[in-house]
């Protein structure tokens, strides 16, 4: 009778990290189980709960080497975005990262997980960092830069999920890319709009 692989300490969790991305690519969320990833891992039943409690706490290390791949991703697209055209690009290489690791995308924003997991809050907040930095450096003159990257994201991300979800035409790359830099243009197009609207009614 063949043994399963004996992993060492180290090893152990790096196979289990694989086998889950593997079964989520395969199957989606709905196939991701501790017991499923043990036997794509070649290791006994009870080996993976040595590093995870439960499922969320594997879907929470799993969705924080999401964070992190996307971090590098969007550092690749733009080394120092500082300009509204960066922040732009920024957006579709966001939206291309959903469209290549559907599953991973959803397991990073759409399951449920850990809220005490440090590693995954980590690694989410170097992502929200890293938009509050863009919108800094793009909008010197913002009032309120924080509020400002949150709607960023927001819109950013909203378009991921509607590419995502087929709401949006994603039959090629370029057809993505114009569809982003469209609606990210807009928003700033819109603001000042808006903002002298805010202020007209304030002032009433």
């Amino acid at each position: 009778m063949s043994q399963a692989p004996a992993y060492h300490h180290g090893d152990l969790r790096a196979a289990c990290l694989r086998a889950a991305r593997e079964l989520l690519e395969e199957d989606g969320s709905a196939g991701l189980s501790l017991r499923a990833v043990a036997r794509r891992a070649g290791v006994s039943a009870t080996a993976p709960y040595r590093h995870y409690a439960d499922r969320d706490a594997l879907v929470s290390a799993v969705a924080a080497q999401g964070y992190r791949e996307l971090a590098e991703h969007l550092s690749a697209a733009h080394p120092a975005p500082s300009t509204p055209d960066d922040l732009a690009a920024v957006a579709v290489a966001y939206v291309q990262f959903a469209l290549e690791h559907p599953a991973l995308f959803r397991a990073m924003f759409a399951e449920p997980c850990d809220p005490t997991s440090e590693e995954r809050v980590a690694a989410t907040a170097v992502i929200s960092e890293y938009v509050r930095t863009i919108v800094r450096d793009a909008f010197p003159g913002a009032d309120d830069t924080g509020a400002l990257a949150t709607t960023v994201w927001a819109l950013v991300h909203g378009l991921a999920f509607l590419h995502l979800d087929g709401k949006l035409d994603s039959s090629t790359p370029e057809v993505v890319a114009e569809q982003v830099r469209a609606a990210v243009f807009a928003l700033f197009s819109a603001a000042p709009a808006l903002s002298r609207a805010a202020t007209a009614r304030s002032n009433q």
